[in-house]
């Protein structure tokens, strides 16, 4: 049989998406995991690390790029700071820390992500406050507004497209990278495909990347409609005229 078909014989099998034992099981200290033969277990674990992954991204990100953006200081430093993260190479980020203390598996992977999901985030953060008109800043400063009453209410506002396309891309970067978990240790989608290649097994390979390449398409059209609908309106009117 060809890979294709292998492939679909994967996706239409029931048993494929449930597994034999159902999503959940046990470790041997009564903690909860993933199974490791259902599609739709490894799914959740893949959203789950990649959640886990932009939060952590954005709990430092998000504030640093507004302060930053709000003050038009530290551009050359936000610039270096993303560089250096888009530099480190994710697989050996994961190798290294699942050789520390840190150790295999999903905390490894987390981690790694985190730090590839680190600039985009803070990238757009800091120039979308950045960029806010110079003259919408003075008007609001010369009708009494303090320098937090601004940023919140004016160049946050008009920041929002920005920050949201961060995000999004944020998201869907780590999404696609978390694959790289199954090589040590790690959960998520990756597993189908490492597993898939190392018995030879080429049609399930096939499937675990159209799962990836599918499960990044939805959620970045998802997050498409959500950048739009947290565009302030006029911005939104602005965009499809220019477009």
């Amino acid at each position: 049989m060809s890979t294709v078909g292998d492939a679909w014989d994967y996706l239409t099998d029931p048993v494929s998406w449930t597994g034999e034992n159902g999503l959940f099981g046990t470790n041997f200290d009564g903690s909860l995991r993933f199974q490791r033969d259902s599609i739709l277990a490894l799914t959740l674990e893949h959203l789950y690390m990649s959640a886990a992954a932009v939060g952590i991204a954005a709990a430092i990100a998000l504030p640093l790029g507004l302060w930053l953006g709000h003050l038009r200081r530290g551009g050359g430093v936000t610039t270096v700071i993303a560089n250096v993260s888009r530099a480190m190479p994710t697989l050996a980020l994961l190798t290294l820390f699942a050789a520390s203390a840190i150790g295999f598996g999903n905390r490894a992977v987390i981690i790694a992500a985190a730090i590839f999901a680190f600039p985009p985030i803070l990238t757009n953060a800091f120039t979308g406050m950045a960029g806010v008109d110079a003259d919408v800043r003075d008007a609001a400063f010369g009708q009494g507004m303090t320098r937090r009453q601004v940023a919140l209410h004016v160049e946050l506002p008009l920041a929002v497209p920005l920050i949201a396309a961060g995000l999004r891309t944020s998201v869907t970067q780590t999404i696609a990278t978390v694959p790289l978990a199954a090589l040590v240790g790690g959960g998520g989608l990756g597993v189908i495909i490492v597993t898939a290649l190392a018995t030879q097994r080429y049609g399930e390979a096939l499937a675990g990347g159209i799962l990836v390449a599918a499960l990044c398409l939805g959620i970045d059209f998802g997050l498409s409609r959500l950048q739009r609908r947290v565009t302030p309106a006029p911005l939104r009117s602005r965009a499809t005229v220019a477009a």
